[in-house]
């Protein structure tokens, strides 16, 4: 990329998509302990721990952490394309002063 307009374009374009990414992973931090406990209720043993058990191994508690991990992967991925695009600037300034 030689032109760094190119470069705040990119930055333009995928700033939206970083928060929404960004977004989507703290909310699914934050619902993993509300499913932790709905799936603990679900759950017929008194033990807390036997209730913790189950909902740590249930499917939709899997599946939850899957989901986060998927948005971790896509938050990261955009993080350094960003930081990217921003060295771009900054080399194409330092370039242009030599």
């Amino acid at each position: 990329m030689k032109d760094p307009n190119e470069a705040v374009d990119f930055i333009v374009r995928n700033a939206g998509k970083f928060a929404e990414a960004k977004a989507q992973r703290i909310y699914l931090e934050q619902f993993r302990s509300t499913k932790k406990s709905l799936l603990m209720n679900q759950c017929n043993e008194k033990a807390v721990n036997a209730r913790e058990q189950y909902a740590y191994s249930h499917t939709e508690y899997q599946e939850l952490l899957g989901g986060l991990k998927a948005a971790v992967e896509v938050e990261e991925t955009l993080k350094y394309q960003l930081e990217a695009a921003k060295l771009r600037i900054e080399i194409w300034k330092t370039q242009s002063f030599a």
